[in-house]
């Protein structure tokens, strides 16, 4: 009997606003990201991803909002993945084929809390 449980992927990288990749790059990335993401869910792994654009506002603890993203030493969030695994070490092993380590970006792999109500 499996013992799944469920993690997120955060997708972190450091953005370029001055560099747009060709239509051959782009097409390519997109090619990688979608073998990552349908090798996860060929095996009943994935439970849902999503990519972040880059508006956004942040509301401070003053309640003052601030226009943009947050880019904290030098990176972004791109995005992220729930995925089912049996263990934490699986879900990392899973991490380390996605395309945006090629990139320069990072991901960390957390495990999820149920919210009681």
């Amino acid at each position: 009997m499996k013992n799944e449980q469920i993690f997120m992927m955060i997708f972190r990288f450091t953005p370029n606003f001055e560099y747009q990749p060709t239509k051959e790059e782009q097409a390519q990335m997109h090619e990688q990201w979608g073998s990552f993401i349908g090798n996860i869910a060929i095996q009943e792994k994935l439970i849902s991803t999503h990519q972040l654009g880059f508006e956004g506002m942040q509301i401070n603890t003053d309640l003052s909002i601030s226009e943009g993203i947050l880019i904290s030493e030098n990176k972004t969030l791109g995005g992220n993945m729930v995925v089912k695994a049996n263990s934490l070490e699986e879900a990392t092993t899973m991490a380390k084929d996605c395309p945006i380590l090629k990139m320069g970006g990072t991901v960390e792999v957390r495990s999820i809390i149920p919210m009681e109500n």
